[in-house]
């Protein structure tokens, strides 16, 4: 995917989705978890798991954890507990992804910054607290369990770029997902897939910080 083309000045703001982007995540890790709990193989179930829509009803708040679990319960073929899932849930989280704690915190002297995450409650209330430094950098963190809205819907855009109040042009968005890449692209955000941490870095270093 073509990264748009940035020079110093061109940005007003700067966008940033959370999971590998700031935070690294490793769905492998729950996977071990659940299978542990279950008394089963990873490998018996990882391919079960998808986005689906009772994951997407999760994640803008139209259905409470004990309910997204009861579906992956089904969808996985395991019984355990919804403590056994959450701690699953939470352990994907893998720390934060490399280099990026040092290029927020140079950015924001610059720019202000935003980030905007397709997420659930029981990850904000785990990262909230175990990444809260990296965190702090952000003006502003928009989650789409809160809004009620998701990447790549362009509905979800159109509300963080008004809540911010800058034009969409002038934001630099940063996303794991070609999909919601293309989604920020039809709304105007000057969008950079990030498939590594050089994206970032890139970046970046094309605007100037």
């Amino acid at each position: 995917m073509t990264q748009p083309s940035l020079s110093p000045g061109s940005a007003d703001i700067l966008l940033f989705d959370l999971g590998r982007v700031v935070l690294d995540i490793d769905l492998g890790k729950a996977m071990t978890t659940w299978a542990g709990h279950a008394g089963c193989e990873p490998a018996e179930f990882a391919t079960r798991f998808v986005i689906d829509e009772n994951y997407r009803r999760h994640e803008v708040g139209k259905i409470d954890d004990a309910a997204f679990f009861a579906g992956l319960r089904q969808s996985l073929g395991i019984s355990i507990s919804d403590d056994q899932f959450l701690e699953g849930w939470n352990a994907i989280f893998a720390g934060e992804m490399p280099g990026i704690a040092e290029h927020l915190a140079r950015a924001k002297t610059r720019l202000p910054l935003y980030a905007f995450s397709n997420t659930n409650p029981p990850h904000i209330a785990h990262f909230s607290t175990a990444y809260s430094d990296v965190l702090a950098h952000f003006r502003e963190i928009f989650f789409s369990s809160s809004i009620g809205l998701r990447k790549p819907d362009a509905e979800a855009y159109d509300y963080v770029v008004k809540a911010i109040g800058a034009p969409a042009s002038r934001i630099v968005f940063f996303d794991d997902s070609a999909e919601n890449i293309r989604g920020a692209r039809a709304a105007g955000l000057n969008a950079i897939h990030v498939t590594s941490s050089d994206d970032v870095t890139n970046a970046l270093l094309a605007l100037g910080i």
